[in-house]
């Protein structure tokens, strides 16, 4: 009866540090190549190149385009979500502007860019679109918890679920202002004008 020796346990360890790292290299690289070439110029081989591994290594993480870019997307909302919690470690109710600034921030990076090429992908994708719908959903409610936490707003009260909601929108639209121009001013003064509405609106 045959075990399995400690030099087989320690070299299956590090295998699985590979492997995760390459799976790692593989969503960063589909998310740039998404935010700088679209839908059209992000094959699974660019991706692969730019990631430094060969095409069947990316064919053995992620099966399909579709895996790999829903894949890819997901796990940077995942990220984006971690670094804005991370940046207000005790809450930030005491500074509605800084955490106004902070999800606007959400949607002017690569991650928003890359999500709407995938957006506009889904649209005529049929193989897609279910998988991006749920994704966005999924995202979408994790934003908007995040936002709820970060702004100490009471859901309970009339018009504080819509006001928070409208600060997403908001933002949403000022990433896809973004995307043609830099809008950093006019940016500026539109989250200052947020900030104070919500000041009045959550007291």
């Amino acid at each position: 009866m045959g075990g399995v020796s400690t030099a087989d346990r320690a070299e299956r360890v590090p295998k699985q540090d590979r492997s995760r790292a390459t799976r790692q290299r593989l969503l960063e690289a589909a998310v740039s190549c998404l935010a700088e070439h679209g839908w059209a110029g992000s094959t699974v081989s660019v991706v692969a190149e730019r990631a430094g591994v060969s095409r069947g290594a990316a064919q053995h993480h992620f099966p399909t385009r579709e895996d790999l870019f829903t894949a890819a997307v997901e796990y940077v909302a995942e990220e984006r979500s971690t670094a804005l919690r991370a940046l207000f470690p005790e809450g930030a109710a005491g500074d509605r502007h800084a955490v106004v600034a902070a999800l606007v921030d959400l949607y002017t990076g690569p991650l928003f860019r890359a999500a709407l090429h995938l957006w506009v992908a889904a649209s005529n994708e049929e193989q897609l679109r279910p998988r991006v719908t749920e994704l966005e959903s999924r995202v979408g409610r994790e934003t908007h918890r995040i936002a709820v936490d970060l702004l100490g707003a009471d859901e309970s009260a009339p018009g504080v679920r819509e006001t928070v909601q409208g600060l997403l929108d908001m933002a949403r639209g000022l990433g896809l202002a973004n995307l043609l121009t830099d809008d950093a001013a006019r940016r500026e003064r539109v989250v200052a004008q947020w900030a104070g509405l919500l000041e009045e609106t959550l007291g």
